[in-house]
């Protein structure tokens, strides 16, 4: 007889809990056609920055590269001449290659970037169909217009 008592309010209590989500409206996330607003700080797609002037940020210094603990990053830095200023110091990335199937997101690449060239945003649909599109490249990497990031292009590191 205990038993059963036991397991009456246990039904009980299970008929309370169903209750009282019963009558509440669904939680439900209409994504695609509505996306979610994601934390101030969260870090989601790479984008190389530029100068208010439409000038490279990035100087080749090759750092981003170093302090990257899943080795993402690949820099091939070339020298600026007088005749071709891409960047305002004396290399610039000739090549910029992040593999984001080894990315982890960290936010490494940003701190240790000197001159704030490379910044995460709030992006977070990477989906690709290959492994070769999630090579993101220079073109890829590079915002089209400065301030297309989202980060002010006026800002100093």
């Amino acid at each position: 007889m205990p038993g059963l008592f036991k397991q009456s309010i246990a039904l009980l209590r299970g008929f309370l809990i169903t209750g009282r989500y019963l009558f509440r409206p669904p939680v439900t996330v209409l994504y695609p056609e509505v996306k979610t607003k994601v934390a101030q700080r969260f870090k989601g797609r790479h984008w190389l920055t530029r100068y208010a002037d439409g000038v490279e940020r990035c100087v080749g210094c090759e750092l981003c590269e170093i302090v990257c603990p899943s080795q993402a990053i690949y820099v091939k830095a070339a020298e600026n001449t007088p005749e071709r200023q891409i960047s305002k110091g004396e290399r610039h990335a000739e090549q910029f290659q992040i593999n984001m199937l080894r990315c982890i997101f960290c936010g490494f690449c940003e701190e240790a970037c000197p001159t704030g060239s490379i910044v995460l945003g709030q992006d977070y649909e990477l989906a690709g169909y290959s492994r070769a599109s999630l090579v993101y490249t220079k073109p890829m990497l590079t915002e089209p217009y400065p301030g297309a990031s989202g980060r002010d292009p006026g800002r100093e590191v």
